[in-house]
């Protein structure tokens, strides 16, 4: 049952969705069907919408409902495997800008934050906003030192405002659980729970901190890409301090022109910055609109991307990661039946999924693709209709591939914006095929060794202790040990693979143990014995490796 507190809530969300001609919405949710029937008395919107699509009056009214709204339209506008694409695309270009709130109270959640009088802490602090959104403002400032800072300050009591608002969308996807047509496929809550998790995210602005200073870090050279410095002695959980940069947005061609940066240079630039913090880093900015990425105007002969508002950033996990780039080498080569297998093997369908089925509808997908010349595919278009097309097929999408599917779309956006005729492709095959052959090279595998080799030798006493447990659950009869003959020779295949593993596993820790003492204790073999042993040994362990 909704709570009462949120009634009056739910009764205004359907009230300006009856304004916008939202009917279907209201429809779906069985409980305010009868409240269609008062839209004549509702009044009208300041534009005649009647002639408006469906996605821009969807639009309109989360813009009147407030900035929350807002907020949850743009996660939608992301959610392209559950919203229909002329929706996702008005959603898309809602902004998120409210009025400002005085600078004085900002004054004073910046001398609650940091405990010093702001005279103490700032040379000086334009009480005037530079910007201002749903959740902090942004004021110019300078440092004692003379270096100018921009300052990012939450709206006061804005925890309160956001749990208030967070509580409502709950018990509107509640009721579209329950009564939607579709909630199967568009899943209400979890879109909710998306929305919770990006706000939760950017009300602590130490944490956008820390994402600024990682991604500074991974760009440290500022070739490519500058990120503004924290000065974290001046920030806070409520205030963020940032060196105060300045440039173009990448969608001002114009400006960019006037600067005689090479447009073209700079585009490519852009693609290769996205499968390196992608693929390379692990760590990627996952809000990549033109009003967080500008070009610096001053770097003609070298252009440069600045990066800006680290609210939203994104990572998957290794194995995630490790197939996601196999994914697109593939769609790169026009493997289908490698993509088909590449997904049951991720864990992303499930085992029975015929692979002859799933490598056809990828084919049906992709060829007409193929057919343009490859400057004319959108690498973005097709992943998001590879993804549906998966849906069908029991995909399990990660929270985690459904933002990388957003950046890929936004930098693609912004590269076709910077030159229409970029071959997506030429630019991004090599770039991941070399983060790959570095990133698994044989002599990462050997760090990767080296670093766990602890790890194995700390665990491996208590091995037999493991294995008497295991063996006293299923004489217990805690654990099933009867299974059906395709369980059970599935179970074999993976007994009979664990064995190769530490078998070689174990052939390669007593090789290099060999080598190590024919190394210390032996020096009249010279180099050449134990280093040969060694290399036998880091074989081995490689070959148990790739049977993990």
């Amino acid at each position: 049952m909704t709570p009462l507190k949120v009634v009056p809530g739910l009764l205004r969300v359907t009230v300006v969705l009856l304004r916008y001609r939202l009917d279907e919405l209201v429809e779906a949710t069985h409980l305010f069907r009868p409240l269609r029937f008062v839209r004549p008395l509702l009044g009208r919107p300041a534009t005649d919408v009647r002639w408006l699509s469906r996605g821009a009056r969807l639009r309109l009214a989360l813009n009147e409902l407030g900035p929350i709204f807002v907020k949850a339209g743009q996660v939608l506008s992301t959610r392209r495997d559950l919203v229909p694409g002329d929706i996702a695309d008005e959603l898309a270009l809602l902004q998120d800008q409210v009025p400002p709130f005085p600078g004085e109270q900002a004054r004073a959640i910046i001398e609650r934050e940091l405990k010093l009088p702001i005279d103490q802490l700032y040379a000086s602090f334009d009480p005037v906003p530079l910007a201002s959104a749903s959740i902090a403002q942004v004021h110019g400032a300078t440092l004692r030192d003379g270096r100018a800072v921009v300052v990012k300050v939450l709206r006061p009591r804005i925890d309160e405002r956001i749990a208030r608002d967070v509580s409502l969308l709950h018990s509107l996807g509640e009721l579209a659980q329950r009564w939607h047509p579709n909630a199967d496929k568009i899943r209400p809550l979890d879109v909710v729970g998306e929305v919770e998790k990006m706000l939760e995210n950017e009300l602590d602005l130490q944490r956008e901190g820390a994402n600024a200073s990682l991604l500074r870090r991974n760009f440290i050279s500022g070739t490519d890409m500058y990120v503004p410095e924290v000065h974290w002695e001046l920030t806070g959980a409520s205030v963020l301090t940032l060196e105060r940069v300045s440039g173009v947005s990448c969608d001002d061609v114009a400006a960019i022109d006037a600067a005689g940066i090479d447009r073209k240079q700079l585009a490519a630039k852009g693609v290769r910055l996205f499968y390196e913090q992608v693929f390379r880093d692990n760590f990627f900015h996952a809000d990549a609109h033109p009003g967080n990425i500008w070009v610096d105007p001053t770097r003609v002969e070298e252009p440069r991307f600045i990066a800006l508002d680290f609210g939203i950033m994104g990572s998957l996990p290794e194995a995630d990661q490790y197939w996601l780039a196999q994914n697109f080498i593939a769609l790169f080569e026009r493997d289908y039946a490698r993509i088909a297998k590449l997904h049951v093997d991720a864990g992303w369908m499930p085992n029975n999924v015929r692979l002859d089925e799933l490598e056809a509808a990828v084919r049906t997908v992709c060829e007409p693709y193929f057919t343009r010349p490859l400057s004319q595919i959108s690498l973005a278009e097709l992943v998001v209709k590879l993804f549906q097309t998966a849906r069908k097929f029991e995909l399990t999408l990660q929270p985690q591939l459904i933002l990388l599917q957003k950046t890929l779309l936004n930098i693609e956006g912004v590269g076709r914006l910077l030159d229409p005729d970029i071959d997506i492709w030429a630019v991004a095959h090599p770039v991941l095929k070399r983060i790959l052959r570095e990133r698994y090279s044989p002599m990462r595998t050997v760090r990767e060794i080296r670093k766990r080799i602890p790890e194995w030798f700390h665990n491996a006493p208590q091995l037999p202790e493991l294995v008497r447990d295991a063996l006293r659950q299923v004489s217990a009869g805690e654990q099933r040990l009867l299974a059906d003959a395709d369980e059970l020779s599935h179970q074999r295949h993976l007994v009979r693979r664990l064995m190769q593993m530490m078998g070689s596993g174990l052939l390669g820790a007593t090789l290099i143990l060999c080598a190590t003492v024919l190394w210390t204790f032996g020096p009249q073999h010279g180099p050449w014995l134990p280093l040969g042993v060694g290399l036998c040994g880091l074989l081995s362990f490689a070959s148990g490796w790739m049977r993990r």
